[in-house]
């Protein structure tokens, strides 16, 4: 029943959206090239329970999401990772992009 219960626990979303960060764009550095830089923000999840290595795929969405909310509150609309996933632990770049400014 062990191996079920890891196969479980590593499909769970943790990590939910609030409303203002759903409306961030994860985007690339070319594509905020005119927007304003509004900070940076480092966010960590859990990358693996136990012994047990969450998905990588889990992993990079959660700490997107985590990204974007914390962008939404240093006023930002757009991210850009600034460094690969290491430990579960990553960091953005935030930025404040009008419309016509995203490439």
């Amino acid at each position: 029943m062990l191996p079920g219960v890891a196969i479980l626990m590593t499909s769970c979303v943790w990590v939910k959206s609030t409303d203002e960060g759903s409306q961030v764009k994860l985007l690339t550095a070319d594509q905020v090239e005119y927007c304003r830089k509004a900070g940076t923000t480092h966010v960590a999840v859990l990358d693996k329970l136990g012994v047990v290595k969450r998905g990588s795929t889990r992993v990079e969405d959660e700490l997107a999401t985590l990204a974007a909310n914390s962008a939404a509150q240093l006023g930002g609309n757009a991210i850009v990772p600034i460094s690969g996933i290491e430990d579960g632990n990553q960091t953005f770049a935030v930025y404040h992009c009008e419309a016509d400014e995203v490439r």
